[in-house]
């Protein structure tokens, strides 16, 4: 069976884009108890494999087994478009004691057994599991985030660009193979639970590392479809795209680099973790690229986002 949310006009005119550090370190979990699932990420594997054994993951191994349900507690819907993990922190370390002991009670699978402690005390357990995830997060997590960060920050603008341009039928229609909209409903190839918004739009997440899964989240939270990210394959690419030697010389290889890079809008802190620059260094190269007419800036929320002209196009096109 399915899932059928009914999207209202005023659900599909409250649609919105946002990612979660929370989420996709709480997704990491999966994927260290799953390698085979997501090969894709044995780079990262490989580099934090080591660190392992000095971290105690079993609590959250257990409310986050390798198949089934989550306990939902621990990935609050992102309340803003591009949040920072300690606020996300805060909200898992701040949710409802009874409403986490309910969740976790509903956790099924082998990892069950190690929950015992956190359902006699859900206040202390939860206290327990955000500092888990905090320490989880700084050995493992914090040095890739940029790099995952950049991924998201560029499905995000794309899918936002293709919604304000061809509405929620071509936004669906590219979304994830799990996933069809019938223009009333959007069908959620997940098993079958309630069908109801409930007046507070949908929020859709892009995730590198629950790829190429989707997943849901309803009431009490925020409706939220979670669907994979564009590109996940390039995410442990080493270094930024090569520059072809003829658009190197005629603007530089670094300018010629981002000008490549810019196939996808992109802000300036994006392009320098991809391009191992500083952001002085990008911002200097994208005043000249924008000065010579091969890109434009727009802003987007608080951030300036940068995006090829048709004439970045046409020269990129050419390299």
């Amino acid at each position: 069976m399915s899932l059928a949310w009914v999207l209202k006009p005023e659900d599909v005119a409250r649609i919105r884009f946002a990612f979660s550090p929370m989420w996709e370190l709480v997704a990491s979990l999966r994927t260290l108890q799953g390698p085979a699932r997501q090969s894709i990420h044995l780079p990262w594997l490989k580099a934090v494999r080591p660190r392992l054994a000095e971290l105690d993951l079993a609590e959250l191994f257990a409310l986050v087994p390798p198949t089934g349900y989550i306990a939902d507690f621990v990935t609050p819907p992102p309340d803003t478009p591009m949040p920072e993990f300690a606020a996300e922190l805060e909200r898992v370390r701040s949710a409802d004691p009874r409403q986490a002991r309910a969740e976790a009670a509903r956790v099924a699978g082998p990892g069950r057994g190690g929950l015992e402690r956190f359902l006699a005390d859900p206040e202390a357990g939860v206290a327990r599991v955000a500092d888990a995830l905090e320490t989880y997060w700084e050995a493992c997590f914090a040095e890739f985030w940029p790099r995952v960060y950049a991924l998201l920050e560029r499905d995000v603008l794309r899918r936002s660009r293709q919604l304000a341009q061809g509405g929620a039928r071509e936004l669906f229609a590219g979304l994830a193979p799990a996933v069809e909209w019938t223009g009333e409903r959007l069908l959620v190839d997940k098993p079958c639970l309630p069908g109801e918004l409930h007046g507070d739009g949908l929020l859709l997440v892009p995730s590198a590392f629950w790829w190429p899964s989707v997943a849901v989240m309803g009431e009490p939270y925020q409706s939220m479809l979670v669907y994979p990210v564009l590109g996940v394959g390039t995410l442990w690419e080493q270094g930024p795209p090569p520059a072809p030697g003829a658009l190197a010389a005629l603007i530089g290889r670094s300018r010629a680099q981002i000008l490549l890079a810019l196939a996808e809008p992109a802000t300036t802190s994006a392009l320098a973790t991809r391009m191992a620059l500083t952001p002085g260094a990008v911002s200097q190269h994208l005043g000249v690229l924008s000065g010579g007419g091969l890109a434009v800036g727009m802003r987007v929320g608080k951030q300036v986002v940068y995006r090829r002209t048709a004439t970045g196009d046409t020269l990129a096109g050419q390299a």
